[in-house]
C-alpha cells in the first residue's frame, strides 16, 4: 500500500519534514511527498498543517539569508490549493497543553498533533518516530513508504 492509499479520505495533517523534503527535493522522499502534494492539489483530500511548520521551515533560510527559499516555503504553506495553515491560537494552545500533559510529547509536536485533531484529520504524515499514539489519528511515517 502506498502513502495515498494509507491516508484514505482525509483530511490529512502534514508535519514539517514532508514540506522540507518537497521543496528541497530530497531524493529519498521526493516520490511519496510529490504524490502527497499532487493529491492535495487535485482535491483528493484536504490537508492541514500548523503555524509551527511555517516557523520551522523558515529558520534555516533566514539563518543563511536565503530569502528566495524562505519565500518558496511561505508560498507553499500559505497559498497551496487544498492546504490550510492552522494558526496557533488560544484554543489550540490549550489542546496542545492537554496533549503534552497526557503524553509528555514535546511542545512543537503537541501543537502539530493538536492542529491535526482540531481539523478532524484522520492521518498525520511525518518522519518523527517520537510521536505518541493518539486515538483517531493514524501516524504515517514517510520512511515506511
Amino acid at each position: 500500500m502506498g502513502l495515498i492509499e494509507a491516508i484514505g479520505r482525509g483530511p490529512v495533517a502534514i508535519d514539517t519534514a514532508p514540506f522540507i523534503y518537497f521543496i528541497e527535493e530530497n531524493p529519498q522522499f521526493i516520490e511519496p511527498v510529490s504524490a502527497l502534494f499532487q493529491a492535495v492539489d487535485r482535491g483528493a483530500f484536504a490537508a492541514v498543517t500548523s503555524g509551527v511548520t511555517l516557523l520551522e521551515c523558515l529558520v534555516i533560510p533566514y539563518r543563511t539569508g536565503d530569502h528566495t527559499l524562505a519565500a518558496r516555503y511561505e508560498a507553499l504553506l500559505t497559498g497551496s490549493r487544498g492546504l490550510t495553515l492552522i494558526d496557533i491560537d488560544r484554543p489550540l494552545v490549550r489542546a496542545a497543553a492537554q496533549l503534552r500533559a497526557a503524553t509528555g510529547v514535546r511542545t512543537p509536536d503537541a501543537l502539530q498533533v493538536a492542529a491535526a485533531l482540531s481539523a478532524n484529520a484522520t492521518a498525520f504524515v511525518t518522519n518523527d518516530r517520537k510521536l505518541p499514539t493518539v486515538s483517531g489519528l493514524q501516524v504515517l511515517q514517510l520512511a515506511d513508504f
